[in-house]
């Protein structure tokens, strides 16, 4: 295995093609605090150099576990991430994009890091409350200050980006060089299409979310669900939508494939992912330091046109082709 490292879009920055994110796990009272920096010290030692978070992530507890792992390693060497939107408290004020918000959620963040700077800050939603031009000119100050390197977007439209990177261009600001979508072979929608031929044209890196569709595409669930998955800690409404008789037949042929290639499930899903020219990264979780081996073993993976052709007989889930300008 051969670490894959790639630009952030069309900034001068580059990521690991596999990285590793903080949701749903590390800070949370599923996951020792132990087991968490076991996981981190994997994907580090061999060679993820991308570790997202939130500042949402556990209310705050996953930058400080964060935190305290890097202190281990050369902090020049990592791109660290986080984000905020989210509320954080029951101020009124301790949530969504407004400036206030910004200013001083980065500098919470930067202390439960224990930190000086970010290279990464994510807007985690879109604010139809407040202006974009109010959120640009926050984060360009913060640029200014050397507190955030780069910044970027997550489950925003494509139009939601054009007017951000307007805004920037028209006030001398920062424009945005990468949007976090959800994105796997069963959850097309999001990124197939505007988001994707925007984020091309205007040379911003997508680095995808849940590019295991929260764990059914390593194949776990294809014969129910095991006891000790992390299903039995999720909400099971929701849960039971992502594994649908149509989405698990799928994965089931998808694993017969994998196998005749002599990988995984989740190898596969992962290198499928990773082909999409838009893609710069895939977020990956994990929560024993052998999950961070198994989705490395996606950097083998080649998919040929036949394969892809196989593989998309199986999903027949491609969105319809869009017309653009």
């Amino acid at each position: 295995m051969t670490m894959q490292y790639r630009r952030l879009g069309r900034a001068g920055m580059k990521v690991s093609a596999v990285s590793i994110g903080a949701w749903l796990t590390y800070g949370s009272s599923r996951m020792e605090e132990d087991a968490s920096a076991s996981c981190l010290r994997t994907a580090i030692e061999n060679e993820i150099n991308f570790i997202d978070v939130a500042d949402v992530y556990a209310r705050g507890e996953a930058e400080k576990v964060v935190g305290k792992v890097i202190k281990d390693f050369d902090r020049t060497k990592l791109v660290i991430s986080t984000k905020a939107y989210w509320p954080m408290s029951d101020d009124i004020n301790d949530r969504g994009l407004s400036r206030k918000h910004i200013m001083e959620g980065v500098e919470k963040s930067l202390k439960r890091f224990d930190m000086d700077y970010l290279d990464i800050f994510f807007c985690h939603r879109y604010d139809d409350e407040t202006p974009t031009e109010e959120t640009v000119r926050a984060i360009s100050d913060l640029i200014q200050q050397g507190k955030i390197l780069y910044w970027g977007t997550s489950m925003w439209s494509a139009s939601n980006i054009e007017e951000a990177i307007g805004f920037a261009h028209s006030t001398g600001g920062y424009a945005p060089v990468t949007e976090q979508p959800l994105y796997n072979m069963l959850d097309r929608d999001v990124v197939e299409g505007e988001l994707e031929e925007t984020c091309l044209k205007r040379g911003v890196g997508l680095v995808v979310w849940s590019p295991l569709a929260q764990g059914v595409l390593t194949g776990k669930y294809n014969d129910g669900v095991p006891d000790d998955s992390r299903a039995k800690h999720v909400d099971q409404a929701w849960f039971a939508k992502q594994i649908d008789e149509g989405r698990i037949s799928r994965v089931r042929q998808l694993s017969a494939l994998a196998a005749e290639m002599g990988t995984t499930t989740t190898a596969l899903a992962l290198a499928w992912a990773m082909k999409n020219p838009a893609v710069s990264s895939v977020i990956t979780g994990a929560s024993k330091p052998e999950q961070v081996h198994e989705n490395l073993k996606a950097l083998d993976v080649t998919i040929t046109p036949e394969i892809d052709a196989k593989i998309e007989t199986i999903l027949d889930n491609k969105p319809p082709r869009r017309k653009f300008n």
